[in-house]
């Protein structure tokens, strides 16, 4: 994290704590926040670091997580639909991607680039399980921000579960879930 000391306050304001609050997790005195509030007081790099540190922390825990940010309306199908089925469904609902169900379980995705990567002749004749990729990665509930979007980079979406099947991320839920 890059940090600007003079941003203090306001973060501080953004996070809702009072200068006595803050102190005290960065294990600092509030006389000492008060001055470095109001520009009296250029502080040690060991008292920035301690700041630092500390709203990290903070901020952290602020971060929104995949509970905050999934969709929970979830369009899945077995792994012996019709390929045909599949790409009518993805149409109906305006969505790229498909995870594929085997006994309760996450065994697959079907993309628009899984569908692609065929010869377009033979997809009536084929299957889920015959056009399916890898299934994506699944993560917890609580899987902060900043993982989801490093797994966006790599695969189209990201399965939440807690026990079953809850949720679903897109690349485009997380953009929505910037503004």
């Amino acid at each position: 994290m890059v940090f600007d000391i003079s941003y203090l306050k306001k973060i501080r304001k953004q996070l809702d704590l009072t200068q006595h609050e803050f102190a005290k997790k960065a294990s600092i005195s509030q006389s000492m926040v008060a001055k470095i509030e109001s520009g009296r007081l250029d502080p040690t790099y060991s008292k920035v670091k301690k700041i630092e540190e500390a709203l990290e922390i903070l901020t952290r825990k602020h971060e929104k997580e995949a509970k905050d940010i999934m969709t929970t309306h979830i369009i899945s199908t077995d792994h012996k639909e019709k390929a045909l089925n599949i790409i009518k469904l993805m149409k109906k609902y305006s969505i790229s991607q498909v995870p594929i169900i085997e006994n309760n379980q996450i065994i697959g995705l079907v993309s628009e680039s899984s569908i692609l990567s065929k010869d377009l002749e033979d997809i009536k004749k084929l299957t889920a399980k015959d056009i399916m990729d890898d299934a994506p990665p699944i993560v917890a509930k609580n899987t902060k921000m900043e993982v989801i979007k490093q797994l966006l980079k790599y695969y189209p979406i990201i399965l939440i579960k807690d026990g079953k099947l809850i949720g679903i991320i897109s690349k485009a839920d997380l953009i929505k879930s910037l503004v």
